[in-house]
């Protein structure tokens, strides 16, 4: 099967590196100058992995839409839209779409689904990828699960038996809604996670049981179902995000709460946003959500920010654990 992954940052290099390993004829893009590029077309490898001569590296948009079969997108959430338009200058009727990435639209609340459609991709022909794992354990070949859901059930079973192995098993999903929701906001919750490990460690246990609960509730006044909320898509995944010393969000949260900046891409950040959003448009209730955007946004001292959002969420009014 010919595959472009598009994007060759972390995720996307591990993609291009995993599928080309099941077989698979894969062209990596990135954009010409960009570091991640760069780097990969000087060295053949990055932090994470060596690419394998079998992978065609190229800087050339329209030579990796027009040559695959499958494209999967991995960039940061928040351009997908605009990269959008640049796609579709080429002939992409006929290609699949797999979302290996993590958010919600902030300006528009949208699923990232959601965008590819109203870019003009059917449905039918977009799938999403998501759940735990970090690549520094794929690659040490430590195995994990992971979910691919889609509107299409064809094409999300055709997806899990073409890119399956012992590395990574994969669920078909059965709710792209909460596929999404869920696995954007466990970047949310990565970030409280962070800040946890500073101020408290001990809430950390909590954080996972509340932090679902808050999630299963906005997943369900969108249209989807709960027990999403407790699957791979989020609390596997928001699981593995808790204690981790690979999550970008979770180091975000606890460079944070010391004070300290961290200078790479933590997707929670604009996904708190967005789920705020979500929240105040179903009117749903995430107090958590609120405190990690009052955390992002604020302004003052960072310190002593994380610690007083801590302390507002314990001093919330006393409600039934399921309500």
């Amino acid at each position: 099967m010919k595959i472009s992954v598009l994007g060759c940052g972390r995720w996307g290099s591990f993609i291009a590196w995993y599928l080309s390993r099941q077989g698979h004829v894969v062209y990596s893009w990135g954009p010409e100058g960009d570091y991640s590029y760069e780097i990969l077309k000087n060295t053949g490898r990055n932090d994470y992995v060596a690419l394998d001569s079998k992978i065609t590296l190229t800087c050339n948009l329209r030579e990796a839409v027009e040559r695959a079969e499958i494209i999967i997108i991995s960039i940061s959430s928040q351009g997908l839209r605009g990269f959008m338009q640049r796609i579709n200058e080429f002939p992409v009727a006929d290609k699949t779409f797999v979302l290996c990435m993590k958010g919600i639209e902030v300006n528009t609340g949208k699923r990232l689904s959601e965008v590819l459609t109203e870019s003009g991709i059917s449905p039918d022909r977009i799938a999403v990828w998501v759940g735990p794992g970090h690549i520094q354990s794929f690659v040490q070949g430590e195995p994990n699960c992971m979910v691919i859901d889609s509107c299409n059930e064809k094409l999300k079973r055709e997806l899990v038996q073409s890119f399956k192995s012992d590395l990574i098993r994969f669920y078909y999903g059965n709710d792209l809604i909460g596929t999404e929701i869920g696995a954007a906001a466990k970047n949310v919750m990565g970030i409280a996670a962070g800040i946890l490990d500073v101020i408290c460690v001990p809430l950390k246990g909590p954080l996972m049981s509340r932090g679902a609960r808050e999630v299963a509730r906005l997943i369900k006044a969108m249209g989807g179902s709960e027990l999403s909320a407790y699957g791979l898509a989020h609390l596997g995944d928001y699981e593995t995000t808790l204690f981790s010393p690979f999550s970008h969000n979770r180091r975000y949260g606890e460079m944070l709460a010391k004070g300290e900046r961290f200078d790479k891409l933590a997707e929670g950040v604009a996904t708190s946003g967005a789920m705020r959003y979500l929240g105040e448009k179903y009117g749903v209730e995430l107090p958590i959500t609120e405190a990690v955007y009052n955390v992002c946004y604020g302004s003052g001292d960072d310190k002593t920010r994380c610690r007083t959002e801590i302390g507002k969420l314990f001093a919330r009014s006393t409600k039934a654990e399921m309500y």
